[in-house]
């Protein structure tokens, strides 16, 4: 009877001579919690132009072979939205270390600034977007050569692409969840060119995986580990948007799966959690 009343007391008072289904529907229509956002996007916008890599302004040329392309820099990374994304900043930070590049936990000594972002509620870009904007203050406070670079992952940062560079100021490196690898050479750019130098690469692939990467596990408690088997999504549903920001469907080699977790096991984890965009659909 408690929650009736609590219900009741929150719906809007009958007085259509529709009655309630009339009531509503108004209500649901009105209400700006079910509006869906207009961000001035259309279905094109969600498939590649050209070849979803680029530069902007004076940079110098980097060979994305070196192993110290890092040197010196410090990185601070901050994740938002579901279990993928997690894992997917773990290898973030295996391919960042690999590279000399250093994680730091107090975003305020770090050189780069890294965000990895979902996009498939509003509310979750939203809360992207007032960090990205907390970053830019930061940033603004700071002398030419002292302001660090932000990098947006991601969701978003496919979803966006250079928006986020162009329209929106908040971000000096754009980096889709396919393209990882690149982010050593892309930073380096950025790092090593004019003041006002952009690099992005929203590129998505067909086979890409990371499967040979191993993951850099920072948080949790050494008990549960999340592996990621699959990337991506073949199903097209209507009202998603995974497809678009995430990818082609492709699974990652069993071997490889196995390798992973027996180095967990080894390593004294006790639980696994198999990770996709939809694991049902693992060959």
């Amino acid at each position: 009877m408690a929650f009736r009343k609590v219900f009741a007391a929150n719906l809007p008072r009958c007085t259509s001579s529709l009655g309630w289904a009339g009531t509503w529907q108004r209500w649901m229509a009105t209400s700006s919690e079910r509006r869906i956002p207009n961000d001035g996007l259309e279905m094109k916008d969600f498939f590649p132009v050209g070849s979803g890599v680029g530069i902007r302004g004076p940079v110098a040329e980097v060979n994305p072979s070196e192993r110290d392309l890092g040197r010196g820099a410090t990185y601070h990374i901050e994740t938002y939205g579901c279990q993928m994304n997690v894992a997917d900043s773990e290898l973030v930070r295996s391919i960042l270390n690999d590279r000399g590049y250093r994680e730091v936990p107090d975003r305020d000594t770090a050189n780069i600034l890294m965000v990895n972002t979902c996009s498939i509620r509003d509310k979750a870009e939203r809360k992207v977007l007032t960090k990205l904007s907390s970053f830019r203050k930061q940033k603004l406070r700071l002398r030419k050569d002292r302001r660090p670079i932000v990098c947006v992952l991601g969701c978003m940062a496919e979803r966006l692409k250079t928006r986020l560079l162009e329209e929106m100021l908040l971000a000096d490196v754009v980096v889709g969840p396919d393209a990882y690898r690149d982010l050593p050479r892309l930073l380096s750019i950025v790092r090593d060119g004019d003041s006002g130098a952009k690099a992005y690469n929203v590129q998505l692939s067909l086979d890409e995986t990371y499967a040979d990467l191993r993951p850099v596990r920072t948080s949790g408690n050494g008990v549960s580990a999340f592996v990621s088997i699959m990337r991506g999504c073949a199903n097209m549903c209507t009202y998603c948007i995974v497809p678009f920001t995430r990818g082609r469907e492709r699974s990652r080699p069993l071997e490889s799966i196995v390798d992973e977790i027996t180095g967990l096991v080894e390593a004294g984890y006790k639980e696994v959690v198999l990770l996709g965009q939809n694991v049902n659909s693992y060959n």
